[in-house]
């Protein structure tokens, strides 16, 4: 190895990078507090998208100090990275953010290098962090033991979570969670309560997030906190069930802001109260988005390492620009982009990549999957079933490669969590299942519309349900913003003969959209389109979607809370 080789050098300016990032991560975060206190909703939303968009920023900056001050030839001779990462271990060994600092690197290395050097000698694939580490780690949680009064414990609990604003009434909010708990759980339950030191923040609300010990068992508790506007903080709710706490953490959400001293020790307190949330999901959830893509991947070749699974075409109908296939043991479908749309779609490539990076930025209030981008993946033919694989390289050829080496190239695809197509699930449906599902259809559409969202294609192809039984959507190439779309009610007919032609009597812009021929668009089934009608009759008006950008253009920010409410909330 050439004396000149500076790998300890190299190694401390990724480092260095990855401080400033976390620095910065921090500082955003951090500022959760008062944006919720002082009730700075749309920088809320704002600080949300900067905190997204800023490790992509960081990477380019830490890429762009190695290029200046290394020459192409020292710093691109991949032979040389080993030793890099060797140094880079030592240096990380003693931090209690160490898992993301190898997520990082990871992401130093892929800036630098093509896919095709991947390899754990030179970044790393497989982590190199135990566990558990073994040094002392800062204390993350708090213990309140009720002592007989529930109420009293809870007002504690309360008083050490204080806020610069005032509770507006912390007795009466301290009795009204007692009662809630009461109404959940036993009470030869309630022997300690220990909750994660730091709050949660997003969008308007504060969470407090722990669990409470029974005898022989334990349940997660969330305590969900708003800030109303003309009285001060309010305990909203007490929740203990763990499919509502699930909810709370769910792929369909934004990212919480909360202050993590030891990333890993919170995923994994968060992990033992969700056993059912996979830890990329829960990295995810709180804002380390690489951290959960890093965990996803591992979790992937994990799954095709322990299994002889193909992968599939997934069910449902095909899609128009995207083909979408999946693994049947791996909770997951993996979208490609079309080489050629349908003849009904005028958008290009650029614009379905564009719509797709967008709704990891904006506020996806429980109805839109969250997705992560991937480029170059990897795997043997014999891993994809003939029909699957013929598919892919028939609709996306400039995409999905067979080399001669005998692997499959996916230059670029999107991961999302699988849901049952709501058109799939509606046929197996009873009376009852679906007309809850249409329920919360109509539910998500009006849930997206109040956060400025226009799904554009609103077929029930295009939505999933989940495992809880909510209707989310996940078909993003005709998303727009709510106020882009200009919402009008079909003329009156000039003659008799104008109800009989071919075209539409009247002029029709881009962006103009009819609710009224909305019915017969979605629902061919014309029982389901009358129970639809019963149940949100209000979408197939025009007057009830400009009311919503009349409230979105005044500033008006709508609560969608993401639990269900008390009734005297």
């Amino acid at each position: 190895m050439p004396k000149q080789w500076p790998a300890d050098t190299i190694a401390r300016l990724i480092l260095a990078g990855f401080d400033d990032y976390r620095e910065q991560f921090q500082i955003i975060t951090r500022g959760a507090r008062e944006r919720f206190e002082r009730g700075q909703w749309p920088a809320t939303q704002q600080a949300a998208s900067e905190r997204i968009a800023l490790y992509e920023l960081k990477v380019k900056a830490t890429r762009d100090t190695l290029c200046r001050a290394y020459s192409d030839t020292l710093l691109l001779d991949v032979a040389y990275w080993p030793d890099v990462k060797a140094a880079y271990i030592q240096l990380i060994d003693p931090r209690f953010d160490d898992e993301l600092a190898e997520t990082w690197y990871n992401s130093i290395f892929c800036s630098l290098f093509s896919h095709d050097l991947i390899s754990d000698r030179c970044m790393f694939i497989h982590s190199t962090r135990p566990l558990r580490r073994e040094q002392a780690r800062t204390t993350q949680t708090r213990d309140y033991p009720p002592k007989g009064d529930m109420a009293g414990c809870l007002a504690q609990i309360l008083r050490d979570y204080r806020f610069d604003l005032p509770f507006a009434d912390l007795n009466a909010d301290s009795q009204r969670l007692a009662q809630q708990l009461a109404d959940s759980l036993p009470v030869d339950a309630w022997q300690m309560i220990e909750l994660f030191s730091g709050v949660l923040y997003r969008n308007k609300g504060a969470y407090l997030v722990g669990r409470i010990y029974g005898q022989n068992r334990q349940w997660p508790l969330m305590i969900a906190l708003i800030h109303d506007e003309e009285r001060g903080i309010v305990a909203d709710a007490l929740i203990t069930d763990e499919d509502e706490v699930s909810i709370i953490f769910s792929f369909t959400r934004s990212y919480f802001m909360v202050d993590v001293p030891v990333p890993a020790d919170f995923v994994g307190f968060l992990k033992s109260i969700l056993p059912g949330k996979h830890i990329a999901e829960l990295y995810t959830s709180i804002g380390f988005y690489k951290q959960g893509k890093s965990e996803f991947y591992r979790a992937l070749i994990a799954h095709l390492a322990s299994s002889d699974e193909q992968f599939v075409m997934a069910p449902g109908v095909r899609g128009m620009v995207m083909s979408v296939f999946t693994l049947p043991g791996f909770n997951t479908v993996f979208k490609v982009i079309k080489d050629r749309f349908s003849p009904t779609k005028t958008i290009e490539r650029h614009t379905v990549i564009e719509k797709y990076r967008l709704v990891k930025n904006i506020d996806r209030v429980g109805r839109m999957a969250d997705t992560q981008e991937f480029s170059d993946f990897r795997f043997p033919k014999e891993r994809f079933a003939p029909e699957c694989l013929a598919e892919l390289l028939e609709v996306a050829p400039s995409t999905v490669v067979l080399e001669a080496s005998g692997q499959v190239l996916i230059r670029h695809c999107w991961t999302e969590r699988r849901m049952i197509p709501l058109n799939l699930y509606l046929e197996q449906a009873s009376a009852l299942q679906q007309k809850e599902v249409l329920d919360d259809y109509g539910l998500a559409i009006k849930q997206l519309a109040a956060a400025n969202i226009f799904p554009g294609d609103m077929l029930l192809k295009n939505f999933g349900v989940t495992r809880h039984g909510r209707v989310v959507f996940y078909d993003y190439d005709e998303i727009c913003f709510l106020h882009e779309v200009n919402f009008r009610r079909i003329p009156p007919p000039r003659y008799p003969e104008d109800e009989m032609a071919a075209e539409p009597w009247y002029s029709i812009a881009p962006q103009d959209v009819f609710p009224e021929e909305f019915p017969t668009f979605l629902f061919a089934d014309s029982a389901k389109r009358r129970l639809f009608n019963q149940l949100h009759g209000e979408l197939f008006d025009a007057d009830f979607w400009q009311s919503l950008q009349q409230a979105i253009a005044a500033g008006k920010i709508i609560d969608v809370f993401p639990y269900r409410r008390p009734r005297d909330a």
